[in-house]
């Protein structure tokens, strides 16, 4: 009891139990540092992996793009394929084609052309052409609010092309049979005419020509569009935007540039969806970069080069385009 009551001995007890207290306080300070510390050097060493492994995707990205552009380029010219009619389709057709091939001194014409408008993105593409004086062409898809009108009126006013998306871009919906492809192509054929007074005669389908998606041959489509004087344009040179939206703004212009100086006749894939921002960011260098190679930047019109990766020849035409 006397060890109790002495002050000196219960001084000394508190003493030792604010020591352990204080022990206990920084042993768990120390511990929560340590593992804030631990977490940051992860999370900053998982997020360069991550950077890097992004990096790495685009770049093997890219390379099989090119590969396989390369391949299709190396093959036959024109590979056909007969059809019950009689027609032959041709595949890799005009735009790779020898004929097609820039020479030193040619005048290299490009046509940027630009898909799955209008949206806000539009208007604002519209806008960088207007700085620099350029025409383009807009395929566009089936909008009936009043901002997407005002942007098909807007496209044909200014002096660009206007031309047919498809009114859906609903590729099981699209390509289901010859009648929802006709009826879709129907709806957005009246969609321009109605809206802008233009009757437009360039498609260019969703996925492409070349697409591996329709569940009908696509014979039947092109040749429904050849009976009704329909003019479908794909491209030979690919932004990009399309597959990735990973790219930046300068390495969608160093994919177009890449490869504009090859051909006489360039038609470049861009899109102007609402999440193709980099594409807009990126529109103003390419434009500089197109005018400082010395290229003609047009809309495409009747006397422009038909760039199309499958085309529905008659056989004798189809011989001539084969020697």
């Amino acid at each position: 009891m006397s060890d109790i009551l002495d002050p000196k001995a219960e001084a000394d007890r508190k003493r030792e139990k604010r020591k352990r207290v204080h022990r206990m306080k920084m042993g768990i300070v120390t511990f929560i540092a340590v593992w804030m510390f631990v977490s940051i050097l992860a999370t900053v060493c998982l997020t360069i992996k991550v950077f890097s492994l992004q990096h790495d995707f685009n770049q093997l990205s890219k390379r099989i793009s090119g590969e396989a552009k390369e391949t299709t380029t190396s093959g036959e010219e024109n590979d056909a394929v007969v059809l019950e009619s009689g027609d032959l389709l041709v595949t890799n057709y005009n735009g790779t084609a020898e004929s097609n091939l820039a020479q030193a001194g040619d005048t290299l014409k490009v046509y940027l052309t630009f898909d799955d408008g209008p949206s806000a993105n539009t208007a604002a593409i519209l806008d960088v052409l207007d700085d620099y004086n350029v025409k383009a062409t807009f395929f566009v898809v089936g909008k009936t609010d009043e901002e997407s009108k005002a942007l098909y009126k807007r496209i044909v006013d200014e002096g660009h092309t206007i031309a047919m998306h498809s009114y859906s871009h609903n590729y099981s919906d699209l390509y289901q049979s010859l009648d929802t492809f006709s009826s879709d192509f129907q709806r957005i054929q009246n969609l321009i005419y109605d809206t802008t007074g233009v009757e437009s005669h360039l498609y260019r389908f969703p996925g492409g020509s070349s697409n591996q998606v329709s569940n009908t041959n696509m014979s039947e489509y092109i040749r429904y569009l050849n009976n009704h004087d329909i003019t479908y344009m794909d491209w030979n040179v690919s932004s990009g935007d399309a597959t990735s939206q990973a790219y930046t703004s300068d390495e969608l212009v160093e994919n177009v540039m890449s490869d504009v100086v090859k051909y006489k006749t360039s038609v470049v894939l861009l899109h102007d969806a609402d999440n193709k921002t980099s594409t807009v960011e990126a529109l103003p260098q390419m434009i500089e970069s197109l005018q400082a190679q010395g290229a003609l930047i047009l809309p495409i019109s009747e006397d422009t080069t038909v760039i199309q990766h499958v085309s529905l020849v008659q056989g004798d035409t189809a011989a001539d385009t084969n020697e």
